[in-house]
């Protein structure tokens, strides 16, 4: 088990970052392909054989979504919107689980009226209200294809207490079982799948660094979530199967891959974010990934000794605000930000020694502390390979989809 943080960023991957984009006007975002494909080899090494399906939030690139399905080892698209999943599969892409429930009506009217759309999205449904939504929006008779989610969180001390997203209402075998039946018996509808996101498990690192008491805490929650899902969840799917013909049970994300699969009743696993590999997922003790997805930021001052000022760089992640939400100061490593200022709007100041080293027009490397989120502030991503870009690639809001 690996048991190291990512090494961090050298001055040689510097040096051939800036050599790669040295003709292009920062800001800008690139993605090396060395990192992106290694990081796609170890998630699928340990996915130990169960297919990997990719969450498409946390790439947002087209391209790059085709260029991971070409490897072996994944199959699928886990999307987060309706009008998303349909462009996709518009696109060619013929295996989506959407994988939030949607109240797109013009969507929901435009998948049901077409053979081809309707065999190729599964919608998440897990309330009767949303099977209603569907049938008003109707414009065709295609039957939607149906995948319940189960609640994952740990309940402790009777239920008083909740670990874990708030998510699906469903949460034991007879309540996915009765539901299950209800939409069985619901013409026009088909349930194909189970979906089932430990979000505490995958989303939480287990080894924060500097803060020893918060990891064995987190670790202990953790080793005893995943014994309480795996059983919980091996019942629901027996359960399910009662009553439908289950073409998948999807499980996990990134950072859960290696207990997810070890789950009989799982047949494959999601993860999206094990590609990029941003900042939050530098805190588990079971995977270390290489930095792929990189943005830089302009130097435009130099207000004083052991300072720099970059040209914006607030970009700050979703989730409950703090200091883990900003971008990390990669390249030149040693610079960290102003307490007083923050990574800002129009102007970020960094400390340290590395400043008095960056002139004007130099670049100063961030990483995004989540993976497709960086996509939201770039229309475009150049792609690496060694120190030279071989492609640039529009992202999702470079081809005028915004779907958040």
């Amino acid at each position: 088990m690996a048991n190291l943080r990512p090494a961090p960023g050298t001055a040689a991957d510097r040096a051939r970052y800036d050599r790669a984009t040295a003709h292009l006007d920062a800001p800008l975002a690139v993605v090396d392909l060395d990192a992106f494909d290694a990081n796609a080899a170890d998630l699928v090494r340990r996915a130990a054989g169960k297919p990997v399906r990719v969450a498409s939030k946390s790439v947002r690139c087209r391209a790059l979504l085709e260029r991971v399905l070409g490897m072996d080892g994944f199959a699928g698209i886990m999307s987060f919107t309706l009008a998303e999943s349909l462009w996709l599969a518009r696109s060619g892409f013929d295996d989506v689980l959407l994988a939030y429930p949607s109240a797109d009506r013009s969507g929901y009217a435009e998948l049901t009226a077409d053979p081809k759309l309707a065999a190729a999205v599964t919608v998440l449904i897990d309330d009767p209200a949303q099977l209603d939504l569907v049938d008003r929006a109707r414009e065709g008779t295609e039957t939607v294809r149906v995948c319940l989610e189960l609640d994952t969180s740990l309940h402790l001390l009777g239920g008083r207490v909740r670990v874990g997203a708030r998510r699906a209402p469903l949460r034991t075998p007879e309540e996915l079982g009765a539901f299950a039946e209800l939409v069985h018996n619901r013409p026009g509808f088909r349930v194909v799948g189970l979906m089932a996101y430990e979000g505490h498990i995958a989303g939480v690192g287990d080894r924060v660094a500097g803060r020893p008491l918060r990891s064995r805490a987190v670790q202990l929650m953790q080793a005893k979530a995943r014994t309480e899902l795996a059983v919980r969840r091996a019942a629901v799917v027996r359960r399910l199967r009662e009553v439908a013909d289950l073409e998948f049970v999807n499980g996990g994300g990134t950072g859960s891959v290696e207990s997810t699969v070890a789950e009989r009743a799982v047949t494959e696993v999601a993860a999206g974010s094990g590609l990029y590999v941003p900042r939050l997922f530098d805190n588990y003790r079971s995977f270390h990934g290489r930095p792929a997805a990189l943005f830089a930021q302009p130097v435009v001052r130099r207000p004083g000794v052991g300072v720099v000022t970059v040209l914006g760089g607030g970009y700050p992640a979703s989730g409950a605000a703090g200091p883990d939400r900003s971008p990390e100061p990669y390249l030149p490593a040693g610079l960290r930000y102003d307490p007083q200022e923050g990574a800002g709007e129009v102007q970020t100041p960094l400390l340290g020694p590395a400043a008095d080293d960056l002139l004007i027009g130099d670049r100063v490397w961030f990483r995004h502390a989540k993976a497709g989120e960086l996509c939201e502030r770039f229309a475009e991503l150049h792609l690496i390979e060694g120190d030279r870009v071989v492609d640039t690639v529009p992202t999702y809001r470079g081809e005028g989809k915004t779907y958040l």
